[in-house]
C-alpha cells in the first residue's frame, strides 16, 4: 500500500499538469458545442414570462418582458460593444428564420417604455403567432442539441421532433464522407508505397538499414508548413515537374497538378508515409527470416509465400500503421487548405473557418465533436476487428 501511495504521488505532478494543460481547455472548447447561453442572458424576463404558456396566443407579459430585455440589452451593447442582441438573434435564427434581422429590428421600436404590444407588432406581425416565441422557449438553453444535430445535417421541426435538413441545406454529411474518403485514399496510397519499402528496410544489410530509415525519417525534420509549401513549388503550372514532362516531349502544355485532390493525396502520402513504413517494418522484423525460405523450399511460389507467410505475420503492423495514418489524416487541415481546391476541404478545414472567420465557437465545437466521434468509431472498430493487444506485438 505504501509503495502504491508513494508511485501515485510521484505522478501526481504529471496529471495535474495534464488535466489542467490539458483535458480542461479541450473539454471547455467542446462544451460549447451544447451550451446555450446567448438567448438566456438577453431575453432573460422573457423566458420567465413565457413559463407555464400554453403555446398559443402570446401572453401580453411577455410583450413587456421583450420589450424590457431588448431596452436593457442595446444599452448594454452601446455601453460595452457586446453585441448581445446579434449573438442572441443568430442562435435564434437557427430556431426560426427571419430572427436574425427581426429581434435587432424590433428593439429599435421599443426604445422607450410604453404601450409594448403595438411596438413590438409594428416590427413584424410574425409576434402575433405562436412561432417566433416558441423559438425563443427552445433557444432559452442552458443546453441544445441543435448544433450537435446540424453537424448530422438534422434539426428539429416546430413539433420539437428530430427531422431532415432541406435538400439544399444538408452539407455536413457529404463533408463527414469527404474527409472519411481522403483520408482511407491516403492511407491506402500509403500502405501500398510503405510495405515494399518497409520489406526492403527490414531485409536489408544492418549497415544500410540507418540509412533507409533516415531517408523515411527525413520528413520529420522538416516543418509541415515548409513541406507543403514545397509542394505547390513543385506542382503549379511553372513548376519544376510540368518543366521536366514538357521538357521530355511528354507534355505539350502543363497539367492543372495543383488546388485538387491529387495535389492533396501527394503531400499528404509524402507527410504521412513513415507512420506507415515504421509499424510494418518493425514487425516484419521480428519475423523468423527462415519462413520464407522454408516456404519456398515446399514449393510455394512468391505470391503465395506473401500471402500465407508474409502477410499474415506483418498484420499487427499493417493495422498499427493503417491506424496511426487514418486517424492523423482525418485531422489534416494546413494541407488540403494551400493545396486543393474547394471540394477538397476536409473537416478540419471547416471547424477553423467556423472558429476563426466567423466567430461561432459553438458550431466549431459541434464540428470538433463530430470529428472526434468519427476518430472513436475507427479506434473502435480497429479494436474489435484487429485488437489492440496485436499493436503491442508489432
Amino acid at each position: 500500500m505504501t509503495s502504491r501511495r508513494t508511485a501515485l504521488l510521484l505522478i501526481a505532478p504529471l496529471l495535474i499538469g495534464l488535466l489542467v494543460g490539458f483535458v480542461a481547455p479541450i473539454g471547455a472548447f467542446l462544451w460549447r458545442a451544447i451550451a446555450d447561453d446567448e438567448v438566456a442572458a438577453v431575453l432573460p424576463r422573457t423566458l420567465a414570462a413565457l413559463r407555464g404558456w400554453n403555446g398559443e396566443a402570446p401572453p401580453d407579459v411577455a410583450f413587456v418582458a421583450l420589450a424590457e430585455d431588448l431596452r436593457a440589452a442595446r444599452a448594454r451593447d452601446a455601453e460595452t460593444g457586446a453585441g448581445g442582441i446579434a449573438r442572441a438573434a443568430a442562435r435564434l435564427n437557427a430556431e426560426w428564420p427571419g430572427m436574425r434581422s427581426l429581434l435587432p429590428a424590433t428593439g429599435r421600436r421599443v426604445t422607450t417604455p410604453g404601450d409594448e404590444r403595438a411596438k413590438i407588432l409594428s416590427a413584424s406581425e410574425d409576434w402575433a403567432t405562436a412561432a417566433p416565441w416558441q423559438a425563443i422557449l427552445r433557444a432559452g438553453g442552458p443546453y441544445t442539441g441543435f448544433r450537435l444535430l446540424a453537424t448530422l445535417d438534422l434539426r428539429r421541426d416546430a413539433a420539437g421532433a428530430i427531422a431532415q435538413t432541406p435538400e439544399d441545406q444538408r452539407i455536413w454529411r457529404g463533408i463527414l464522407l469527404r474527409t472519411l474518403w481522403i483520408s482511407l485514399s491516403a492511407t491506402l496510397l500509403c500502405l501500398l508505397l510503405g510495405y515494399p519499402l518497409a520489406w526492403l528496410i527490414a531485409t536489408a544489410p544492418s549497415r544500410a538499414q540507418p540509412w533507409l530509415l533516415g531517408a523515411v525519417l527525413l520528413p520529420f525534420w522538416t516543418s509541415l508548413i515548409v513541406r507543403t509549401a514545397a509542394w505547390m513549388v513543385l506542382l503549379q503550372k511553372e513548376g519544376i515537374v510540368n518543366a521536366a514532362l514538357i521538357g521530355l516531349g511528354l507534355l505539350d502544355a502543363p497539367l492543372p497538378l495543383l488546388l485538387n485532390r491529387f495535389a492533396v493525396l501527394v503531400a499528404m502520402v509524402h507527410i504521412l508515409l513513415p507512420f506507415m513504413v515504421l509499424p510494418i517494418a518493425a514487425a516484419l522484423r521480428t519475423m523468423d527470416p527462415a519462413l520464407p525460405r522454408a516456404a519456398a523450399s515446399l514449393g510455394a511460389g512468391k505470391l503465395r509465400i506473401f500471402l500465407r507467410v508474409l502477410l499474415p505475420l506483418s498484420l499487427p503492423g499493417v493495422g498499427a500503421g493503417c491506424l496511426l495514418v487514418f486517424v492523423q489524416a482525418l485531422g489534416f487541415y494546413v494541407t488540403p487548405a494551400l493545396l486543393g481546391g474547394p471540394n477538397d476541404q476536409m473537416l478540419a478545414w471547416f471547424i477553423g473557418f467556423h472558429a476563426n472567420r466567423l466567430v461561432d465557437w459553438g458550431m466549431a465545437a459541434a464540428l470538433s465533436v463530430l470529428l472526434l466521434g468519427a476518430v472513436a468509431v475507427v479506434i473502435g472498430l480497429y479494436g474489435r476487428l484487429v485488437g489492440f493487444d496485436k499493436v503491442r506485438t508489432a
